[in-house]
């Protein structure tokens, strides 16, 4: 064998190496991911999520604010506009109600008037990573590119900095990628009550919507809603007043 041959050879083998350790590694990154859920109740108690609660305990990481509390955290995932976000801010400043709301940096580069409404009128700004990226399957370092990229989109635009909180985009975890967020400074923040809202083509009746919400209500209950829903917007006012009737009082995240 030459030694042209032989160079050949080598560069094959490093190949193949390269390609085995690139498997292996995103491989480990996803291995135990997980996909956030809870199991629901109708007696108004904390939803359980098994074990789940363990890892949020070491990570800084919330499903639920105080139990002990009439309280409840209304938070909105907001990666796109479809005319529905203008209409709920419109029935937040009319209940004078503050929300919190998980920006991407697509958001915050397309609808840059909504973000600055949502700023000005006093809602809680957070992150929910720059591309909607998939945290099990990013690096610590990737992940703070993505956090601080989308802080600094945030801040070039409104003036304003964005609050260190954090909710994984779908749901996407598992230890090692919450204990990164962790590390870098940031609370998670994950919910106690939700539903497929996000499916613009299968929008559920503006009654079930309040069912959903109203029906497994709990003291520091977190709920998740995006922004994009029309059968939330239709729902939303009557779900606060309900709430509100209810003794509970509406808190941000900031608050956890």
């Amino acid at each position: 064998m030459n030694m042209k041959e032989v160079y050949k050879m080598k560069k094959f083998f490093l190949g193949i190496t390269l390609m085995f350790i690139m498997f292996f590694t995103t491989s480990y990154l996803s291995l135990n991911a997980y996909g956030f859920g809870f199991t629901k109740n109708p007696d108004h108690n904390t939803p359980e999520i098994g074990k789940y609660k363990a890892i949020l305990e070491k990570t800084n990481s919330y499903y639920v604010g105080d139990t002990n509390q009439y309280e409840v955290y209304l938070t909105f995932d907001a990666g796109y506009d479809n005319g529905e976000l203008p209409k709920i801010l419109d029935i937040l400043d009319e209940k004078n109600v503050k929300a919190s709301f998980f920006l991407t940096g697509d958001f915050v580069k397309r609808f840059p008037e909504l973000t600055i409404r949502m700023a000005h009128e006093g809602h809680t700004i957070c992150n929910h990573t720059y591309s909607h990226a998939d945290i099990t399957k990013i690096s610590k370092e990737e992940l703070q590119v993505e956090l601080t990229k989308l802080e600094e989109a945030y801040h070039n635009l409104t003036g304003m900095y964005m609050v260190k909180y954090f909710r994984p985009p779908e749901g996407s975890f598992d230890e090692k990628s919450l204990s990164n967020v962790n590390e870098l400074g940031y609370k998670t923040v994950f919910w106690s009550s939700a539903y497929c809202d996000w499916n613009t083509n299968g929008q559920k009746s503006v009654e079930y919507t309040k069912e959903v919400y109203l029906n497994n209500l709990h003291k520091g209950a977190i709920l998740l809603m995006h922004s994009v829903s029309s059968s939330n917007r239709e729902a939303l006012s009557t779900i606060i007043d309900e709430v509100l009737s209810l003794g509970y009082e509406f808190k941000t995240v900031t608050s956890l």
